[in-house]
C-alpha cells in the first residue's frame, strides 16, 4: 500500500530475544534464537535485537548467526546488537553484525545511564560527565562509520530528574556522532501521566524540541522502551507515539522481559493498527503472523497467561450464552477486532452459562444435527452431566454428552444367569423403544454378551462386534475388568471401553457404548441425514 503524505510508519523493535532472554527461565537454544529471529522476519517485525554480543561468546554466536541469517533472506528485519558504552563491546558488536553492513541492515544500539540514583549505583560516586559525553560521541562515531546504524539509549530516562540537561548533553553527543535514533526509556517501570511534566512523554517532547531545533537537517526516529513493573508499558509506550515524538516502540512479544517484563508487543501493534489510522500512523507488521510468534515465545521461553491479552488461549474463547448467541451472528459482537487478523479463531467452551445455541454450533460443527426446538434440552442434559464442571467442558465432553442425550440404550442396571443352554438377562433402563425392567434370553452354549447381543440386533440391523478385549485393571484380588469392544456399522468402526468387577457386566456395558455410538453416529450424523434426503 502507498503512503500519503501525512502517514508515518511506527516501527516496531522486537527485542525478545535480549531483554526478553534477561528474563530467568526463559532462555532458549541456539537453534530457537535462529528459528524466531526467521519467524520475526517473516512477520516484518522491523527492528530485531539478537541479543548482547558481548555478554559471552554463545551471545555472540547467536548474534553472528542471526545476522548472517538476515543478510541472505529475501525479508528480514534490522538486526540489532545492544552493547555498553565501553570500547571492547563496541568493537565485538561490530564485528558480530558484520554479515548484514553490506545489506544495511545492521544497527548497533548503546546505552549509559542518566537517572542519578541508577548513575551512583552503575557507576560510582566519581563521575565525570564530560569525559561521558565525550564518550558517546566517540562510539556512536566508530559505529556509524563501520557501516551501522546507531541507536542511543540513556537509561533510566524516565527518572532522569536534574539530569535532564546532561542527558542533552547526550543526545546532541550521540546525534553528533551518527546515532539516528533515540530511544528514551522507562527502563525502571514505574512512569505513569499522573506524573505531569515528570511524565517522561513530556521530556522526551522537550528533548525532541531541541534537537530538532539544534540539528533542522538530521532525521531522527525517538523510540520508547518501557518495563511493566507498574503494569503500564504498554500504556507508556502507546502515549509516547500517540501523544509524543515517537515514531519506534521496543518491547517483547507476550511482554516477556526483566523483572515484570516489557512492554507486550503484540499489544502494541494491534493498538496502533486499531487507532492510529485516525493519526496518519502505519505498521508493516504482518498482523496474521502474531499468533505464531506468541505461541513460540509461550513453548519455548515462558508459559503465556490464558487471559494475555490479543494472543491468549482465552482471547478469542467465549462460553456465556448470550456472548455465543451474538457472536454467532456477528464475530464483532463481543471482540474489538476480528481474531483472525492475529492468525487466530473465534472458539466457544461449553459451560455453566453457555444456552442451545452454543451446543448446537459445537454438534454441528462435528458434523452432527441438533433441531432448533431440541437445541435447549441437549444443552440442559449436558450441563446437568457435568454440572461439577464450573470451568467448562471440552468439544469431545460436549459430542460424549450429546451421544449419551441420543443413545437408545440407557442402562441404569444389568445382571445375567445361565440355566442349561438359556442365557438370561435382567435389564433395567430404556431399550430402544422400550424401558422398565426388561429381560431378554438366548438359547444356545452362549455367554451373556451374546444374549445381549441377539437383543440388539432385533432393533438394529448390520452393527457386527469386530474386536473384543478384557484387562484386569491392577493386581490385587478385587480388581477391575477393563473391556473394549469394537463393532462396525454403516461403514464405520466405533469403540467402547467398561469397567466392572464382573468380567461378564463389563463386555455387556462397552458393547453398549459401542452400539451406542455407531447408532447415533449413523441415524443422526449429518452426512447420513443429507444421504436419506438424496434417496427420498
Amino acid at each position: 500500500m502507498t503512503k500519503t503524505a501525512s502517514e508515518q510508519q511506527v516501527v516496531f523493535f522486537d527485542t525478545t530475544l535480549r531483554d526478553g532472554q534477561q528474563c530467568p527461565g526463559a532462555g532458549m537454544s541456539f537453534e530457537q534464537n535462529l528459528a524466531y529471529a526467521a519467524l520475526a522476519g517473516e512477520a516484518g517485525i522491523d527492528v530485531l535485537e539478537a541479543g548482547f554480543p558481548s555478554a559471552s561468546e554463545l551471545d555472540c554466536s547467536i548474534v553472528k548467526a542471526i545476522a548472517e541469517q538476515a543478510a541472505s533472506a529475501e525479508k528480514s528485519p534490522i538486526i540489532a546488537g545492544l552493547c555498553q558504552l565501553r570500547s571492547a563491546q563496541i568493537d565485538i558488536t561490530i564485528k558480530a553484525l558484520e554479515a548484514v553492513i553490506p545489506v544495511g541492515r545492521g544497527r548497533l544500539h548503546t546505552y549509559v545511564p542518566v537517572d542519578p540514583r541508577l548513575m551512583a549505583a552503575s557507576l560510582g560516586k566519581k563521575i565525570d560527565h564530560a569525559r561521558i559525553v565525550s564518550q558517546v560521541f566517540e562510539f556512536c562515531k566508530r559505529a556509524a562509520d563501520a557501516g551501522l546504524e546507531v541507536e542511543f539509549s540513556p537509561e533510566g530516562y524516565s527518572r532522569v530528574g536534574k539530569n535532564f540537561d546532561f542527558c542533552t548533553d547526550l543526545l546532541r553527543a550521540a546525534v553528533e556522532g551518527g546515532a539516528r535514533i533515540l530511544n528514551c526509556p522507562d527502563t525502571i517501570g514505574g512512569a505513569s501521566r499522573y506524573q505531569g511534566e515528570e511524565f517522561f512523554v513530556a521530556k522526551m517532547k522537550r528533548h525532541a524540541d531541541i534537537i530538532r531545533a539544534e540539528y533542522p537537517d538530521v532525521d531522527i526516529t525517538w523510540s520508547t522502551h518501557c518495563h511493566n513493573d507498574l503494569g503500564l508499558a504498554v500504556e507508556n509506550s502507546i502515549a509516547a507515539v500517540f501523544e509524543g515524538p515517537a515514531r519506534q516502540i521496543e518491547g517483547c512479544i507476550n511482554g516477556v522481559g526483566e523483572r515484570a517484563g516489557n512492554a507486550a508487543l503484540e499489544q502494541c501493534i494491534m493498538i496502533v493498527r486499531q487507532w492510529g489510522e485516525g493519526r496518519g500512523l502505519t505498521s508493516s507488521v504482518e498482523t496474521s503472523k502474531l499468533q505464531q510468534l506468541s505461541d513460540f515465545v509461550a513453548r519455548h521461553m515462558l508459559i503465556r497467561q490464558p487471559h494475555s491479552p490479543v494472543t491468549g488461549e482465552n482471547a478469542a474463547r467465549h462460553s456465556s450464552g448470550g456472548h455465543t448467541n451474538a457472536i454467532l451472528k456477528d464475530p464483532l459482537a463481543y471482540q474489538p477486532f476480528d481474531p483472525s487478523e492475529t492468525g487466530k479463531q473465534i472458539s466457544f467452551v461449553f459451560g455453566p452459562l453457555s444456552g442451545g445455541n452454543h451446543a448446537k454450533s459445537i454438534i454441528e460443527e462435528h458434523g452432527f444435527i441438533c433441531d432448533e426446538e431440541e437445541k435447549a434440552d441437549v444443552a440442559q442434559f449436558i450441563k446437568d452431566m457435568y454440572k461439577e464442571r464450573r470451568k467448562g467442558i471440552t468439544d469431545r465432553e460436549l459430542l460424549d454428552g450429546y451421544i449419551k442425550y441420543r443413545s437408545p440404550i440407557r442402562m441404569k442396571k444389568i445382571n445375567y444367569s445361565r440355566t442349561r443352554d438359556v442365557s438370561s438377562i435382567a435389564f433395567e433402563g430404556v431399550f430402544f423403544d422400550e424401558s422398565g425392567a426388561l429381560t431378554f434370553q438366548h438359547v444356545g452354549k452362549d455367554s451373556a454378551l451374546r444374549a445381549l447381543k441377539a437383543a440388539i440386533d432385533t432393533k438394529v440391523t448390520g452393527c457386527e462386534i469386530q474386536a473384543y478385549q478384557s484387562e484386569s485393571v491392577g493386581e490385587h484380588i478385587d480388581a477391575q475388568s477393563r473391556t473394549t469392544i469394537t463393532v462396525s456399522y454403516r461403514s464405520g468402526i466405533y469403540s467402547g471401553v467398561a469397567e466392572d468387577q464382573d468380567i461378564s457386566k463389563s463386555a455387556m456395558k462397552a458393547l453398549v457404548k459401542a452400539v451406542n455410538k455407531a447408532y447415533v453416529t449413523g441415524r443422526y450424523s449429518r452426512n447420513t441425514q443429507d444421504t436419506k434426503a438424496n434417496a427420498a
